[in-house]
């Protein structure tokens, strides 16, 4: 009979800590790749094949390679979203650009705001 004890356990749970860390790394690295609009599809072909050959060296080699490049897209990513989710919120919840040009016409035509205002705010919105 096979003996399990505590630390075989402990074990168990370090090994698979770490075998997931280099899934999450892998998966971090494939993604950035096909992020980066500048590399040819040779590199990146070549890349994932030293990735999947040679996992560990592969990552090590290009995190430091490719490090602030890598910070760079992952930056304009998170940014590019939350703008995406900004503008979301801003069309579901004001109705967006289209509901304040129509406000600004109806008050325009009612005789509240002038011509110089009206030109001044519609100018502001669509920017």
């Amino acid at each position: 009979m096979l003996a399990f004890s505590v630390w075989n356990a402990i074990w168990v749970v370090f090994i698979s800590f770490l075998f997931l860390n280099l899934l999450m790394m892998l998966f971090a690295v494939i993604a950035d790749l096909f992020r980066d609009h500048e590399m040819s599809a040779v590199s990146k072909v070549i890349w994932i094949v030293v990735l999947i050959g040679l996992p560990l060296i592969g990552l090590l080699i290009y995190v430091v390679a490719r490090r602030q490049g890598m910070a760079d897209r992952a930056v304009e990513s998170q940014v590019e979203a939350n703008r995406s989710f900004d503008s979301y919120v801003r069309d579901v919840a004001g109705g967006g650009a289209a509901t304040e040009l129509e406000k600004a016409s109806t008050l325009h035509t009612a005789g509240q705001l002038s011509d110089d205002e009206y030109s001044a705010l519609k100018a502001r919105i669509l920017a």
